[in-house]
Order: C-alpha cells, then sequence, then structure tokens
C-alpha cells in the first residue's frame, strides 16, 4: 500500500510527542484519507530540510464556476433588463397619455437606467473574494517520506507475518534417535 507524498496540517485537541524532537505538539501532518500521520512541531514545517509547503495556484475563478456560465447568466439578465424598460415604457406611455406628463417620466427612467447599468459590475466584485483553503499543505522532503513509507511497510509485513504463523506447522519436539 503506497500513498501519495501530500499531507494536510491539521490541529488535534491533545498533544503528543513530535516526530522529530519528541517535544509536545497538537500539530499533525495527516494524508488524505489518514492512512499517514505524524505529530511534528510547527518549527519544523518551516524547515525545507523536513517538509515543504504546497502553494495553490492563484486562478481567475474559485468559485467554481466557468466563465462560459457567468456569461450566460449576464446575457439573461441583460434581456431581462431590457424586457423590464420596455414594459415600463408601455406603462409610461399610457400614464403619458393619461396624464400628459411623460416628459417627467423619461427622466426618471434615465435616472433608473443608470443605477441597473452598475448593478452587474458591483455583483461581479462581490464574488472577487477568494475563500481561504481549509488545511495547509504540505509535501515531505524524500528521506523523510521514504522512512515512513518502510515503517509502514515493516508494519504490513509484521502484520502479515503475524496471520500467517497459526497456519504454518509447529515445530519437531521429539528427538532424532
Amino acid at each position: 500500500m503506497s500513498f501519495q507524498n501530500l499531507y494536510y496540517k491539521r490541529t488535534t485537541a491533545t498533544a503528543k510527542a513530535c516526530y522529530i524532537c519528541y517535544k509536545p505538539t497538537t500539530a499533525v501532518l495527516a494524508t488524505i484519507d489518514t492512512s499517514d500521520f505524524l505529530y511534528t512541531c510547527t518549527i519544523h514545517l518551516s524547515d525545507h530540510g523536513f517538509a515543504t509547503r504546497v502553494l495553490e495556484p492563484e486562478s481567475e475563478n474559485k468559485i467554481g464556476v466557468s466563465l462560459e456560465e457567468i456569461a450566460k447568466v449576464r446575457e439573461q439578465w441583460e434581456q431581462k433588463q431590457k424586457r423590464k424598460k420596455e414594459s415600463e415604457k408601455e406603462k409610461e406611455k399610457e400614464k403619458a397619455d393619461k396624464d400628459k406628463e411623460a416628459d417627467e417620466g423619461e427622466k426618471k427612467d434615465d435616472g433608473k437606467s443608470d443605477m441597473a447599468s452598475k448593478m452587474p459590475g458591483s455583483l461581479s466584485t462581490s464574488g472577487s473574494s477568494t475563500p481561504k483553503p481549509a488545511h495547509e499543505k504540505y509535501i515531505l522532503h524524500r528521506d523523510i517520506f521514504a522512512l515512513r513509507v518502510s515503517e509502514h511497510r515493516r508494519r504490513r509485513q509484521t502484520s502479515q507475518a503475524k496471520d500467517l504463523a497459526p497456519r504454518l506447522p509447529g515445530a519437531p519436539s521429539s528427538s532424532l534417535s
């Protein structure tokens, strides 16, 4: 059973001995499925001879929505705004026929359309806030990772030997005379 050299930093409630210096620590490096974990001090995490932090590449869109979907929604929104403007104009024409105050109604509509044209820009800026990742990612140094893999291999072989031992025949107890 091999695992990937990608560990996530997590904190625990109980402190245990550090893998390197044996001081009590609550910082843990664990694989995604927690098949391997090791307690380490935060000082060791900054040491490049032990582990290197993996930085996430900055992407334009971290919300998980593609640019095509954003363009499609924006197009639909613009079409709805055009329909609203047309229906408002029709209502104003009817109102102008009744009240004969079309000049004042058009001035109010111009102000509303300016506000509506500013709305899409404000929506896109609010979506630009980037969420912080839940856990920091680390890659162990190749020698430290090789120690972890060999330790797991040794544990697996020991457990296999214990499982196999009861099925093997016993040594002869009588003498050969």
